[in-house]
């Protein structure tokens, strides 16, 4: 059984936690034979992905947004590769670059690695006082 988290754990940890980087995790996508590198999102950019996943004009959008915004190897913002694939918008790459389900998919990976699903689960039914 894993401890309580107490006030000197967190004190221990202070430094860690002030620096605490955003995360990366390498990815095989399939379609590119390939791995690819993606991190950690920021809160914003969870949020907005929140807020299009739930507006129903962006949401089919959403997931190409964090995409865009996760995937740092390849620099899918880089000039000339959007240039060479005639992008009309900065995530049009993505559409062109992964399959739908794999978009999806890196999506959900990237907001694991900010907390976002199963990182925290219920342990007691309810605490009694």
């Amino acid at each position: 059984m894993k401890k309580t988290l107490t006030i000197t754990d967190l004190l221990a940890q202070k430094d860690q936690l002030k620096k605490r980087k955003g995360r990366q995790q390498r990815l095989y996508v399939e379609s590119l034979d390939a791995e690819i590198v993606i991190e950690e999102p920021s809160r914003e950019l969870a949020a907005e992905a929140l807020e299009m996943a739930n507006d129903e004009t962006l949401s089919d959008k959403a997931d190409a947004h964090v995409v865009y915004h996760t995937v740092v190897s390849p620099n899918l913002k880089d000039p000339k590769l959007q240039k060479e694939f005639g992008c009309a918008e900065p995530t049009d790459i993505v559409d062109i670059l992964f399959r739908p389900g794999e978009i999806a998919a890196i999506s959900g990976f990237a907001l694991q690695l900010a907390g976002y699903g199963h990182t925290v689960r219920k342990v007691d039914a309810e605490l009694k006082n």
